[in-house]
């Protein structure tokens, strides 16, 4: 069968105007919902359904909108961990937008521009569509576009032409990475460059995508110095600590430790204060502030009752956690995509599943035991008390809820797993919390 989808390499194979005419061919198409020539690319298909959902007008939808107050602006540069490396993001890309007619955006987790920089013409264009600091270009507020769709798929893209989902746009191109923070993976912002769709190059999103390693590169580095600061005050200190101890920074990653097994991280609440605290993996501790971290001294006395909940919330967009209690308090923590989908599965299959089914659930493909193996080891080692093993699942006496989002086609949207391909197939609407998950046999039945 003849293969009618377009990819980037066909794009990049034709010339600026035959692209430019072919593209928006296809978006007219596809917007009137008629058959177009070629199918547009995954990335850029499923972008303009989460549009469709969402509402947004292509033709009279304003971009950039809800411009940041100054004070709020200067805040959330301030406070975010992009800040520490602009200056190497600009050195490597400031210079080559601005010579190629392009300019360097860069954006928090949100979308919200929080500097830009590059050629002074294109700067004057940006303006006319909103590109300027403290504007929006998550994909509810803007469209499609490379900065909003990059955040939603946390990978790297470009978006050229009228791959735009909003018209106003289709005169421009753009390519834009995530980039997270290699502390707890969290997601930081996207590097964007971009400009009038006439200034395409197909090296550009490599080159994009390359700064963004880079930052977090940066990061990386800047996170091994502070834990080694953290050992060296810790060390002492620990010597003198009778029974079990860790030392940690504030994400939770370990500096020293004594009368116990290193771990490389322990999950720790959002929130953490001097005084007593429960975590599933240690039990009740005891919480004294260090520079740069908190000292963990583990309560030797009897261990308190096991957690009897788990809420597994899906429902908000990039931000997955899961929250466990019990008698002795309450702990949440986010998790990483790869950890929701494994959550999602054992929720949804509260009889348990073998390795071998979680990786057919998870990769499609049995045989990856190993790497689910792993995979598990880690969360287990979070969730402690929480997760059984042969098979994996969630203890018998525990309960669990999951709340999905209120579109179900929403559900991991990053995800390729099987098993949550499933969990979208009725795209309906949830009312939020879905109750329990669908498919136990235990307390937390639908």
């Amino acid at each position: 069968m003849k293969d009618t989808s377009l990819d980037m390499s066909r794009l990049v194979a034709m010339d600026g105007g035959q692209a430019t005419r072919l593209l928006q061919r296809i978006r007219e198409a596809s917007l009137a919902g008629d058959r177009p020539p070629m199918a547009p690319r995954p990335v850029i298909g499923a972008s303009w359904q989460r549009m469709r959902r969402l509402g947004v007008d292509p033709d009279r939808q304003r971009t950039g909108r809800l411009i940041l107050a100054a004070d709020e602006l200067e805040h959330r540069r301030r406070t975010t961990a992009l800040g520490e490396v602009m200056h190497s993001v600009a050195e490597g890309l400031g210079g080559i937008a601005d010579t190629s007619l392009q300019i360097l955006v860069v954006t928090d987790e949100q979308g919200r521009v929080l500097w830009r920089e590059g050629n002074a013409r294109v700067l004057r264009q940006a303006d006319g569509i909103s590109l300027a600091e403290g504007a929006a270009w998550a994909e509810q507020v803007s469209g499609t576009n490379a900065i909003g769709t990059a955040l939603a798929e946390r990978a790297p893209v470009r978006v050229h032409s009228a791959e735009h989902f909003v018209h106003v746009l289709t005169r421009w191109t753009c390519a834009a990475a995530p980039v997270h923070d290699p502390r707890d993976g969290r997601l930081l912002g996207a590097i964007d460059v971009s400009g009038p769709a006439t200034g395409f190059h197909p090296t550009t999103l490599a080159l994009v995508t390359s700064v963004a390693k880079l930052a977090e590169s940066e990061l990386r580095e800047r996170h091994l110095r502070a834990i080694g600061r953290l050992r060296a005050v810790a060390a002492p200190i620990l010597c003198r600590v009778g029974g079990r101890a860790v030392a940690v920074d504030t994400h939770g990653w370990t500096a020293a430790v004594t009368g116990m097994a290193p771990v490389d991280r322990l999950p720790l609440p959002r929130s953490v204060r001097p005084g007593r605290l429960w975590l599933p993996s240690l039990g009740m501790c005891t919480v004294e502030p260090l520079p740069g971290g908190w000292l963990l001294i583990v309560e030797e006395e009897a261990p308190p009752d096991l957690p009897s909940r788990v809420v597994l919330d899906l429902s908000r967009p990039r931000r997955w956690s899961v929250t466990v209690s019990g008698a002795a308090g309450s702990w949440a923590q986010e998790l990483t995509p790869r950890h929701a989908e494994l959550l999602y599965v054992l929720a949804v299959h509260r009889e348990g599943r073998s390795a071998a089914e979680l990786a057919a659930d998870v990769f499609g493909d049995p045989t990856r035991t190993v790497t689910v193996r792993a995979e598990m080891s880690r969360v287990r080692r979070h969730l402690a008390g929480v997760l059984a093993h042969r098979p994996y699942r969630f203890s018998e006496e525990v309960e669990v809820e999951v709340v999905r989002p209120e579109h179900r086609a929403d559900l991991l949207p990053h995800s390729t797993a099987p098993a949550v391909a499933d969990g979208r197939a009725d795209s309906g609407t949830n009312s939020g919390a879905d109750g329990r998950a669908a498919g136990s046999n235990g307390p937390s039945g639908t």
